[in-house]
């Protein structure tokens, strides 16, 4: 029987990973999760508590799937209070898929939205030059660097790590980093998922050099199918029209990295 993507799947949790002091990735089994696009997204419901998008984190295991989350509101703090054999549900997948060009590659994290960049890892080939750079606020913050070297274990490859007080790796911005490898790189294409404020001056800076760019944007989703609403940036809903979207189209955007809504709806300024 076809699984039908927009009811949720009842999963068991099976492992449990630390990877900071606040962020955790739950794993559980699941064959269509296992094999998303890069940029797909799932609507995960936490029993009792509420629903919420998360990107799909790869898993080495055949038919596993994760969620790595930040415990911040409600929501997401129950995801990451679940435990090894408590069950979520989960439907999906939703959204669009980033598209992976060939040559020099340049992947921009910032916090857990490294998911989709270790997800886009497993899509590049192995004569793809690959820069990663992670972003986080300091050294016990930075999670999926030894992931990300092994995925790209066969690839010349660079995984560059910054954080904003200098405990680990270069200190500063990630978008310093960014300014500096895109003046002195041509890349091929440009990928990155965080703070919308940080994919707003990586898609500036890629844009201004003429390169080919695309970010998977984070906003707060009701629904997951386009009815609420929630999740609109100007004309464009991001459950519906991305989650991923080219750079020409973001920077003719006037609600990008400037405004985003609140649960309410309500437009503010970043």
């Amino acid at each position: 029987m076809q699984r039908n993507h927009n009811h949720p799947k009842i999963c068991i949790v099976e492992k449990v990973i630390d990877e900071t002091p606040t962020v955790r990735t739950l794993i559980f089994s699941d064959d269509v999760m296992h094999n998303v696009l890069p940029g797909q997204f799932a609507m995960v419901w936490i029993p009792g508590l509420n629903e919420l998008p998360m990107s799909v984190m790869v898993s080495k295991e055949s038919g596993k799937a994760a969620f790595t989350v930040r415990k911040h509101g409600l929501a997401s703090t129950g995801l990451y209070n679940v435990q090894v054999g408590q069950q979520i549900g989960v439907r999906g997948p939703y959204g669009n898929s980033f598209d992976l060009k060939q040559g020099k590659l340049l992947l921009v994290g910032g916090g857990t939205g490294l998911v989709p960049m270790m997800r886009l890892l497993t899509f590049v080939k192995p004569t793809d030059d690959v820069t990663l750079v992670i972003g986080a606020k300091s050294k016990n913050e930075v999670f999926f660097e030894e992931l990300a070297n092994d995925l790209l274990k066969n690839n010349v490859h660079r995984v560059i790590i910054t954080t904003d007080d200098g405990s680990y790796g270069e200190k500063g911005f990630v978008t310093n980093t960014i300014e500096k490898l895109v003046n002195e790189n041509r890349f091929d294409g440009i990928y990155t998922c965080g703070p919308e404020i940080m994919m707003y001056k990586t898609v500036q800076l890629a844009h201004s050099k003429g390169l080919f760019v695309q970010a998977s944007l984070e906003r707060t989703m009701k629904c997951g199918v386009g009815i609420c609403g929630s999740c609109c940036i100007g004309e464009d809903l991001v459950c519906k029209d991305g989650t991923v979207f080219d750079g020409d189209h973001l920077m003719s955007n006037h609600e990008f990295g400037s405004f985003h809504r609140n649960k309410a709806g309500i437009l503010e300024n970043y």
